[in-house]
């Protein structure tokens, strides 16, 4: 009896890499292009709205490029003497006089500011209002005065 189909030989092995897997889709990429907003992630995006703040308070105040600004997940509780941990409410931000040779520092807190706001407008306000009374506190100033519309919406 003859043998209708010839015998299949294994097939060599491609050069190239394989573009699709077995069910026929193609390998997963990133949703968006680095360049497009919506990869920057939301500590980035934090970041960028504590920067524009900054730059906008050092066109009126120019000693603020000697002091860093920095941008932390959450403030780090820390118990009162006697081991009892804090009943106060939650810092969105804080200070850290220059010493040492070491600039004075803003610091400002992500996750409160983010748990407190809505919307990009409203975290945008919130940033610039922390950075301004923490501005006012590291130069003994008033937040009016770092920013004369401080407190209008």
């Amino acid at each position: 009896m003859d043998n209708p189909v010839p015998p299949v030989s294994p097939r060599a092995a491609d050069p190239r890499p394989r573009r699709r897997d077995r069910h026929g889709r193609g390998m997963r990429g990133p949703v968006a292009p680095p360049q497009v907003p919506l990869a920057a992630s939301r500590a980035e995006v934090f970041a960028d709205l504590v920067q524009d703040s900054v730059e906008r308070l050092e066109r009126r105040w120019p000693q603020l490029a000697d002091i860093d600004f920095v941008v932390l997940e959450v403030p780090r509780l820390e118990p009162k003497r006697g081991g009892d941990w804090s009943d106060e409410a939650v810092p969105l931000g804080g200070t850290i006089a220059a010493r040492d040779g070491r600039p004075g520092r803003v610091v400002v807190y992500r996750r409160p500011v983010e748990i407190r706001t809505k919307g990009r407008d409203e975290r945008a306000a919130l940033v610039h209002e922390v950075v301004v009374e923490q501005v006012a506190e590291l130069l003994g100033l008033t937040p009016e005065t770092v920013d004369p519309r401080y407190g209008e919406d």
